[in-house]
């Protein structure tokens, strides 16, 4: 093989920068399909923990309730586990330190979940008793239209209520 014939064969491996662009220009293309369909996805999922989360929580301040007979919580943190010992009132092992606030390392009411932030508040102290009557839970998304769409809105009812452009609230349609 001459000087000729090794430059025919160099000239022939590789790929062509047209031929490389044209490439890149198919995968741009297919990416710019998935995405969206990706982020629908997300939000999707995020929207569907929110939810649980929501129903999760209600479950939990009603079993409180019925075990301590002492009205629903005036602190997640009452819903979480003990460190020591058995559950009781100030710590009833109904939910996981996520829902119960204490991941944060805070004693708030509110955190942070999937996307979306939660907010909880106590409300209609029962004077007679002196436990908490009535209670509701927000949850909105931490960017709507990125980690989630709709908020969610959930009180002792347990009726869970969405609203795709304001923090939801209870005269939304429920879910």
């Amino acid at each position: 093989m001459g000087a000729e014939g090794a430059r025919k064969l160099m000239k022939q491996k590789g790929f062509s920068l047209i031929e490389l662009l044209i490439v890149v220009a198919i995968i741009l293309i297919i990416a710019a399909i998935a995405i969206p369909n990706l982020l629908r996805s997300r939000i999707a999922a995020n929207e569907a923990s929110a939810t649980s989360s929501l129903r999760s929580l209600n479950t939990a301040e009603v079993t409180f309730a019925s075990t301590y007979n002492s009205g629903f919580t005036d602190t997640l943190n009452r819903l979480g586990t003990p460190t020591a010992g058995q559950p009781d009132v100030n710590n009833a092992d109904l939910v996981d330190p996520v829902l119960s606030g204490r991941s944060t390392g805070g004693g708030t009411n509110t955190f942070s979940k999937s996307g979306y932030n939660f907010t909880y508040t106590p409300t209609g102290n029962n004077t007679n008793f002196g436990y908490i009557a009535q209670y509701y839970v927000l949850a909105e998304p931490q960017a709507r239209g990125s980690s989630g769409q709709r908020g969610f809105y959930t009180n002792e009812s347990n009726v869970i209520r969405a609203n795709a452009t304001v923090a939801a609230g209870p005269s939304d349609n429920p879910i």
